[in-house]
């Protein structure tokens, strides 16, 4: 470990990934220090007696911009999930869809759904103008909170109750709607644009995506770091002296190398997944709970957007709830019936996935979403919390970090 690089990449997840290849792109030597025995941090995939567990569910947008310069992702084999959500209300589903990406869907969303005519007209206003207005428009808009955004567009308390807030809350694992409405806009944004879905081999397949271009030989599994100082990283081996250090782990551990960066406060939530043979959906949508029981925030018919995720003959179902607590698995299997209109007594219980660290808090202010990266002394940061809380605010913050560590060495 006496070997001297330039740069030490201290973690292996998305955001790391990412700063490892715009390095790598400039010919600056790097390292890559990784604690766990796999790369891709919060994005994983277990494989499950035939099944594809992901780390808690999480899906892939098209429409995030780092992707583009990182991977191509038609190669990652994508089963794409309706462009819309079925909400339940006491015997009834009602299913709105984005009208863009689902035609034929747009006038049965205006006229039977959630909330009033007026609340889905408003809520289409604003999704488009988060759509079309530029970035820096939208991130220069006053700031607030997700919830009182959404106040102030108009809707009811209806429709943000019934629709928006379980929708919402298991984007942002935030149930209050705390988020700043920056987070909101660009959350709109990205659903307005792209599309959505999950690759063939599961979510881990994306780390490994980002990764791929990069030399093995050049990166580290199995090595937690144990510090990291001005120009020096110490691991159980010894000592790796560098120019500079780019901390890429996961919030909470962020502070144990970087003490003198504030707490970040993190949201958590839980996933059960469940095994059936008769799939209780025709379609890859988001079932969302409306009649505001406040358990599920969403399941899902995962392995009808990709069969892969199931063995033959099988489907695979996965439910979020969001919060600190994970209620028992038979609560979550009783509300599943409910929800879907049909027994769940059959089911199979896979897998139970708590991530009490899901994603960094974001509540107001937030101001353009990209706090700073470079901490001085040839010591950097990156990672959602420094951008915003999204695999797209990982990979543009660990992109941002490599840039700004490229500009010091060179005016070194």
């Amino acid at each position: 470990m006496g070997v001297e690089t330039d740069v030490v990449i201290v973690g292996g997840g998305l955001a790391g990934l990412a700063a490892a290849r715009r390095l790598h792109r400039a010919g600056v030597p790097w390292r890559l220090l990784e604690a766990a025995d796999r790369l891709g941090g919060r994005v994983a995939t277990d494989a499950v007696d035939g099944y594809l567990l992901d780390r808690g569910f999480q899906v892939l947008n098209t429409a995030y911009p780092r992707l583009d310069g990182l991977l191509d992702t038609g190669r990652l084999g994508l089963g794409w999930f309706t462009s819309g959500v079925l909400v339940r209300r006491g015997e009834r589903l009602h299913r709105l869809v984005n009208p863009v990406r689902e035609p034929a869907g747009a006038v049965p969303s205006l006229l039977d759904g959630v909330g009033s005519l007026a609340d889905r007209l408003r809520f289409a206003a604003l999704a488009a103008g988060c759509a079309t207005l530029p970035p820096d428009r939208l991130l220069t808009a006053p700031e607030t909170s997700t919830d009182q955004a959404l106040r102030r567009a108009g809707l009811s308390a209806a429709f943000v109750e019934e629709l928006l807030r379980p929708f919402l809350s298991g984007v942002l694992v935030d149930r209050e709607l705390e988020t700043s409405s920056r987070v909101l806009a660009m959350v709109l944004r990205s659903f307005a644009r792209g599309r959505v879905g999950v690759p063939a081999e599961g979510m881990g397949a994306l780390p490994r995506a980002v990764a791929g271009p990069l030399p093995a030989d050049l990166i580290e599994t199995n090595t937690p770091v144990a510090e990291v100082a001005p120009g020096r990283v110490r691991t159980q081996a010894g000592d790796l002296r560098c120019r500079a250090v780019l901390v890429a782990v996961d919030p909470p551990t962020v502070r144990t190398l970087l003490p003198a960066l504030p707490t970040v406060r993190m949201h958590g939530y839980t996933t059960y997944y469940h095994s059936t043979d008769e799939a209780p959906l025709d379609e890859p949508i988001l079932l969302l709970d409306g009649d505001r029981r406040e358990l599920v925030a969403n399941t899902v018919v995962i392995s009808r957007a990709a069969p892969t995720y199931a063995p033959a003959g099988r489907h695979l179902v996965a439910t979020s709830v969001v919060g600190p607590s994970a209620p028992p698995e038979s609560t979550v299997r009783s509300e599943l019936a409910r929800l879907y209109g049909r027994s769940t007594a059959d089911w199979t219980h896979l897998r139970t996935v708590s991530i009490p660290d899901a994603l960094p808090a974001a509540p107001p202010p937030q101001g353009r979403l990209r706090k700073p990266v470079s901490l001085g002394d040839g010591r950097y940061v990156a990672g959602d919390h420094r951008d915003s809380p999204s695999i797209q605010g990982a990979l543009a913050s660990g992109w941002r970090a490599a840039g700004a560590i490229l500009a010091d060495l060179r005016a070194g």
